[in-house]
């Protein structure tokens, strides 16, 4: 993919996120200011797919409980949405957005791949000394260069953050 700018590749996910929820929610979504930073993952559900070809890394998709709750009812047209079910809807939306970037720039230029969706959901736990797993919060630190594009419903009722790493 030599010659596209990260920007392009940006506004392109930025464009499939809303396009997506949009199609597959009827919920409009709004990008917020893009943070060209890496910070830890601090949400209760997130999506994640990779990308590999001539440019690799990954996309993710990142929500908190109640936003991951309100998207898998809309898409899944449930009342109350398990676990699982709630894991299916963000591994779907976030493998869709992955798959508007891959065939907008296969078309163009070849050479991208997916994997398949990983979904990371719950509370982080770590074994401290006395061999007691002990919570330490729900956040995961990528180290990878990227942005973060936050989303907001205009009512509010989702907020969710779409993490490009290239």
């Amino acid at each position: 993919m030599t010659g596209i700018s990260f920007e392009e590749i940006m506004f392109t996910i930025m464009s499939a996120t809303q396009d997506t929820f949009n199609n597959y929610l009827g919920v409009e979504i709004f990008a917020g200011k893009v943070e060209r930073k890496v910070d830890p993952v601090d949400s209760d559900v997130v999506g994640i797919v990779g990308v590999a070809g001539d440019r690799v890394g990954y996309i993710l998709l990142a929500a908190d409980s109640v936003a991951a709750v309100t998207i898998a009812k809309e898409l899944l047209m449930l009342d109350e949405p398990d676990e699982e079910s709630i894991r299916d809807a963000i591994g779907e939306l976030t493998n869709n957005i992955a798959g508007v970037f891959k065939t907008k720039y296969h078309e163009q230029y070849g050479s991208v791949a997916l994997g398949l969706p990983l979904i990371v959901s719950g509370m982080l736990r770590t074994v401290a000394d006395t061999g007691q797993a002990k919570e330490e919060g729900s956040s995961m630190n990528v180290q990878c260069k990227g942005v973060t594009i936050p989303f907001k419903s205009l009512d509010g009722r989702i907020a969710l953050r779409v993490m490009v790493y290239m």
